[in-house]
Parts: C-alpha cells; structure tokens; sequence
C-alpha cells in the first residue's frame, strides 16, 4: 500500500543543495521535505570536496614546512599515511549522517529515506527500503537536487574491470602500491597528488591535457609541480583498452606503450544524474533539461525546479548552494504572490554570479584561483578584452616559502574598464580569491579598484603589481 501525504515543496536529494534549498523555503514559512536514498549531506560530505581535501592538506602543510629554513630543520620524519587516512574519515564522520539527519530535524524539515520519482504534475512517488511506497502532493514546488553522476568513458575493456571512480579513491581503507589516473580534470589532478605523497606510485593519463579549463600558465605550474614530484603525466595521450593481468589493471596508450597500476582512478568529468527520476512522465527528455535564473524548469509548468549539479550550469558545491538560497527563496516569494512568473522579475544578479563570476579553486600544491572568465572565454562572449599577468613575486611571497612560485591574471572589459576574469596560481592563493570574486561581480571600476591598498607585506601585494602593470 502507498500512503499519501501533501507537503509545500518536495526536495529530491539531500546533498548540500538540497538541505539549502528545503532550509530556505521552511524559514520562509513553507514546509519541505527532504528524499535521499543514501547518505544526507551528500557527494561532498562524504566522498568529494571534504575527503579529498582532508587526504590533500597534510601533505601541503608538510611541503610548506619544508619550504621554510629553521621549520625545515625541526621536521624529521615523513608524512603518516595511516594519520592521514583516519583524518580524512573523521571528516566524513566515518560516513554516518547521523548528525546531517539531526540538523534536518532541527531546522523543521521532513525526511524521508528511499528512492524518489517523478510520477505526476506535482507529485512525487517514495520507494523504501522495505519495498513501501509514499506518495507526496507539492502544493507549491518539487525541485531536483540529484546532483551529478561520473561519465564513463567507452573504452575497450573498461566497463567490466573494478576501477575506483572518486567515491572509492576518496574513502579507500588504504594506499596503493600503484595508481593509474585516467583523467586531467580537477579531481583527477588532486587525487593523483594526494596519494602520491602518500607513497602511492602514480601515472596520469590525460587525453586532453592538465586542467585544460584554467590559463595555461597557472595548469603549467601545476603540471610542472607533479613531474617535479615523481608522477608520470601523459598529457594528449589517449587510452585505447584496458584489461587485467595477474591483478593489476594494464592501459594500453598508444604506440606500443602501456601503463600498469594495482588501482585504477577513472575521472573523466561527471554529468547531471537525471536518470531514474521519472522525468519522463511529466514529458521531459532527461537529456535536455533546463532552468532559469530561478531554478524553474520552463517546461514543466511552472512548478519544477532543478538546483546544483543537475541544473547543469556549474558542477561546484558553493554555486550549487547559492543557487539553492535564490531558488527557495523564489518558491517561497511565488507562493506568497510576490514575484511574478518571469524569471527576469526576479534578481538582475544572478546570471552574473551563476555565469559570468564563478570562483573556482584547484586545491593541488601549487593551488589555482579563478573567478570569472579566461581572456579567451570573454572574447568569445564578445567582451573587448584585454589581460595583464605576471609572476607572483612580491614580499609576502618570499616571506611565505624561499621557494615559492606563482603568476596571477587580471582580464579586463576595456569598454567598461572592469575586471571580468582573475586567476591566482601558487601555494595559499585560494585564500585571495574571494576579493577578486568581489570585485568581478561588483564590477568595481579599476580606477575605484586602485584604491584598495593591500596590506604589507602578504602575497596580495600582487594586486597593486597587476595594476601597475596594466598602467593604473
């Protein structure tokens, strides 16, 4: 039997985006309940952007140690992969959620655990674990916050091997002998340098390159840094098959050469998981979904919204989470008749946030910050922009590490005078970039901008040096 329950918005997934999401329409004065099929808190939480991170910073501390005389001295011993490993699980409360499902509860949201789908114009149809369903009447939105699933590439052999995607390379029990890294994109570049230094052997193959979405001086540093380190990058090198033998995974590359590693990381980029989700009940190809500066689906009357990854815009959780805070709060004003059914009534600010002033941070060591967009992207916008870049090679940066290497970019819209694009690359620099993120979507005027004075000496003495450079 399938019970029946009516509720003011349905949110379908309990990841980052969704709690916000179901959080900002219950302190709007709505109901919500929350649909996960795993854990609450979601791919971040546990298997992303936190574990990652915990396996990634012990290392970083301990390089930045090294890179400074009398600190270097007093380290004598080498990182604990065991210490490490524990750290990174404390993060991800051993994977329990136990505590996420407390804050639902506390912050007045429902919670219901199975796997949720689409099955008519506002409703929603729970399957749970014990093969019971639940039925939810939305009287006002259901939103999409399913997130994002790994693309896998159709390679020969591939699909019948235990590769690790990032889920098992970020909550493994222990380090590899080996690891091949099938993949060039930001998760594949900090997995491959976290278990590197953690004692891991490790082989990159990247069929178009290093961090091919970030100037080539700033992916340039990064890439030097991890042959510098002892890991064997392929760059425009593609993997024709690959198979087991004698229980190592062996990828064929071209030419004759191959690769062989006792794991095998495929991170080849993800796409929105739309799939599943009953979609196409309601007339919608999963293929094509889209959204407004709101988060409404255009197509499906007015009542479905997508948020975060599945959105399809940015696959990054802090746009996910802002996207969510916009959506619920324009599912609560329609509901409350204060905003009208044109997304453009909506707020002037959101394409620019959502489109045009993305931060973005690569947590490698050397780190790169960027927000906005390329010399190239803008261009390609149309914008009439120009660039100025330069090492990172101020007092702040000797005082940091004798050793310490960087370059920053400035890209300016000459007609309005600025900035559209900045991009930081060295060690710390994602500690600078919320000041560029201000300044890009406050679109603060350079000759304004002259006049932030950066204190000395700290590494962000490199504004005043793009300034300069550019002819303030």
């Amino acid at each position: 039997m399938s019970e029946a329950k009516t509720i003011d918005v349905i949110v379908i997934g309990a990841g980052a985006v969704g709690e916000n999401v179901a959080g900002r329409v219950v302190q709007k004065g709505l109901s919500a309940v929350l649909v996960e099929s795993d854990l609450v808190g979601g791919e971040c939480s546990y298997w992303a952007c936190m574990p990652s991170k915990a396996l990634l910073r012990p290392s970083t501390v301990l390089r930045a140690a090294r890179g400074v005389p009398g600190a270097r001295e007093a380290v004598t011993g080498t990182l604990d992969a065991g210490q490490v490993l524990d750290r990174r699980t404390s993060f991800t409360s051993n994977w329990d959620d136990s505590s996420q499902e407390e804050w639902v509860a506390s912050a007045g949201i429902a919670l219901e655990r199975g796997w949720a789908k689409l099955s008519g114009e506002r409703e929603v149809e729970i399957t749970h674990g014990d093969g019971s369903t639940t039925t939810y009447q939305a009287r006002h939105a259901v939103v999409l916050a399913t997130g994002s699933t790994p693309t896998i590439p159709p390679i020969d052999g591939l699909a019948d091997l235990d590769y690790w995607t990032t889920r098992e390379a970020t909550s493994a029990k222990e380090v590899p002998a080996s690891l091949a890294v099938l993949g060039g994109g930001v998760a594949g570049v900090e997995l491959a340098q976290a278990y590197a230094r953690l004692g891991a052997e490790v082989t990159v193959i990247a069929r178009s390159g290093i961090l091919g979405n970030y100037p080539p001086e700033a992916s340039g540093l990064v890439l030097d840094a991890l042959r510098a380190e002892g890991l064997n990058v392929h760059t425009d090198t593609a993997t024709t098959s690959v198979r087991k033998e004698n229980g190592l995974f062996v990828l064929d590359i071209g030419e004759g050469r191959s690769v062989t590693a006792e794991k095998l990381l495929v991170s080849t980029g993800r796409h929105p998981h739309t799939s599943g989700i009953g979609l196409e009940s309601i007339g919608l190809d999963p293929k094509k979904l889209t959204r407004d500066d709101t988060g409404r689906v255009p197509d499906a009357g007015g009542w479905l919204y997508a948020v975060g990854d599945v959105g399809g815009i940015v696959q990054l959780t802090h746009q996910g989470k802002y996207e969510a805070r916009m959506t619920g709060d324009a599912i609560a004003a329609r509901a409350q008749g204060t905003l009208g059914d044109h997304a453009e009534d909506w707020s002037p600010y959101t394409s620019t946030a959502d489109r045009r002033a993305v931060p973005q941070v690569v947590f490698t060591d050397p780190e790169i910050g960027m927000v906005g967009r390329t010399l190239e992207q803008a261009r390609k916008d149309g914008v009439n922009a120009s660039e100025t870049s330069l090492e990172i090679a101020v007092a702040g940066s000797s005082l940091h590490s004798d050793d310490y290497s960087g370059w920053a970019q400035i890209v300016v819209d000459e007609d309005r005078k600025v900035l559209v694009g900045v991009t930081f690359a060295g060690p710390d620099v994602s500690e600078m970039l919320h000041s560029a993120t201000i300044a890009v979507v406050g679109e603060v005027p350079l000759d304004r901008l002259w006049h932030a004075v950066p204190a000395y000496p700290t590494v962000s003495e490199v504004w005043l040096r793009l300034l300069e450079k550019y002819g303030m």
